[in-house]
């Protein structure tokens, strides 16, 4: 996911709070009102939820929590003291939205964007463009370690295309997700794939290499499945990519000097630069070459008959800050020129604060311990005990609407059940894996899927069915548990134990 490295402390050290006084079914009662509540509410707003109502049934959600807590004993303090510490953590992720959309402006008018569009439907076509998604997010999600800089650079250019090509939005969204999940969960540089094990008392090349037996099978299934729909999606009258790169060359000055940006920010990140570096230095360059490439566009921008320090200043400003139309011959490429710039990522970081504030108050009077403590509770056999992983992580991702707290939460409240029983952790490290760090983008209101859904501009509603890497995963690894394939056992308590 997102770097957390400005924040002052990981997310291994968070606090998990305990209220004996709560019974499981007043830990309840807070899910069952936001989900009838937001249940309501998409219907009667249908895809304008998002944009604002859905933000206000989660501070309602968190009214009911804060109730439960009021007639429990728990402090008004206490709570909003868990709020306050939820949207602190939030600070890195909030701030990477803003400067993703100020980089989104930038690399739309310097004609970034358009470029990789053009170049890109040069080599891709309808039938491998699916599957081709899924391996060039996985690749470079892999390389980077970070699901968010796939989405935010290499992930809206292929959105850009596979609008052009006539690809459902939420086709292309879910490719581009698969792929960009399986380097999160895989890549030794992502911050999840290193707090699963730390979580679960395993070591990191341990984990990776044990979690591969269910994301291997998995991602292949999901290039197959991918290829199958490339053969079957009717792209017929809407894929005329002659004449959207004809329309693209009129519009942009094509060059290929303008890969050194993407290319330079991909090297930051390989080299450990904070993202926020990395996109900040991507929009400043972005601002640059529009400077030096598309004069005309900047000048378009503000009306001014040349373009001179002013105009230029003015142009590029709007393009970070609000949103920036590119007009076109082309109908679909009209669509696609458009950029929100930083004011666009505001609904989402609304979005996610609500969805703190919910999670917090949860946290806050004890509720996300009891319901994961009442799973735990359920975990009678090896399997049951895997279920009871998933569906906690499911849970968490559900209730507390952050990825890490997923992590965190169950593998410190499981980690001993699976040692009672024999298991090695690496067990425990890829069920949180398999299920708390890839569902969190099929959630609209956890971080992740606010994330990702500003910043492709596809609803989760519409990629939830072709995100297939992302719901597989949690029955690849039940699966892998009900039948006992390569379920490690501690070397300590059985003889032979599988050894990987």
């Amino acid at each position: 996911m997102q770097n957390n490295s400005i924040n002052p402390s990981g997310p291994e050290n968070e606090h998990i709070v305990e209220n004996k006084e709560l019974n499981i079914w007043e830990a309840l009662i807070p899910v069952f009102a936001l989900v009838g509540m937001l249940a309501y509410n998409v219907f009667i707003f249908g895809d304008d939820a998002l944009s604002g109502s859905n933000q206000f049934i989660l501070l309602m959600g968190g009214a009911v929590a804060a109730i439960v807590g009021v007639l429990n004993k728990v402090s008004y303090e206490k709570m909003f003291s868990e709020v306050a510490e939820n949207v602190k953590s939030t600070t890195g992720a909030l701030l990477i939205l803003l400067m993703v959309g100020a980089l989104s402006g930038t690399w739309l008018i310097s004609g970034i964007i358009p470029t990789m569009i053009y170049y890109g439907l040069q080599i891709l076509n309808p039938t491998i463009f699916l599957a081709a998604c899924v391996i060039i997010c996985a690749v470079i999600s892999v390389a980077t370690g970070s699901s968010w800089t796939t989405s935010a650079t290499v992930g809206i250019a292929l959105i850009g295309i596979g609008t052009t090509l006539g690809i459902p939005l939420g086709m292309t969204g879910g490719a581009i997700l698969s792929g960009a999940y399986f380097g999160d969960k895989m890549s030794p540089l992502s911050d999840t794939t290193n707090l699963a094990p730390a979580m679960a008392g395993s070591d990191l090349f341990s984990h990776i290499k044990y979690m591969a037996l269910t994301t291997v099978p998995t991602i292949i299934i999901t290039i197959l499945v991918f290829i199958i729909l490339g053969f079957t999606v009717d792209t017929s009258g809407t894929a005329d990519t002659q004449g959207i790169m004809n329309a693209i060359e009129k519009t942009f000055n094509i060059n290929g000097w303008l890969f050194l940006v993407p290319i330079a920010v991909v090297a930051l990140i390989l080299k450990k630069a904070p993202p926020l570096l990395a996109l900040l230095v991507g929009t400043l360059l972005g601002a640059v070459f529009a400077l030096i490439f598309q004069p005309d566009i900047v000048m378009g921008l503000t009306g001014a008959p040349s373009l001179t320090m002013e105009s230029g200043y003015k142009g590029v400003m709007n393009a970070i800050t609000v949103q920036t139309n590119i007009a076109s011959e082309n109908a679909i490429l009209s669509d696609l020129f458009s950029s929100k710039g930083m004011a666009g990522m505001l609904g989402t970081i609304w979005l996610i604060i609500c969805a703190m504030v919910f999670g917090g108050i949860m946290d806050g009077i004890g509720a996300l311990s009891r319901i994961s403590s009442a799973l735990l509770s359920m975990a009678k056999s090896t399997f049951s005990l895997f279920a009871s992983t998933v569906a906690s992580c499911l849970a968490l991702n559900l209730t507390a609407s952050d990825q890490y707290l997923a992590i965190v939460v169950p593998g410190k409240m499981f980690s001993k059940a699976y040692k009672d029983k024999g298991l090695a952790p690496e067990n425990l490290s890829r069920t949180l894996e398999d299920s708390g760090t890839v569902t969190s983008v099929l959630i609209p209101w956890n971080t992740c899927g606010a994330y990702h859904s500003g910043v492709l501009g596809v609803g989760v509603a519409d990629y939830f069915v072709y995100a297939i890497f992302n719901w597989l995963s949690p029955f690849m690894t039940l699966i892998f548990a009900a039948f006992n394939i390569k379920i490690k056992q501690l070397a300590t308590n059985v003889v032979g134990a599988d050894k990987y």
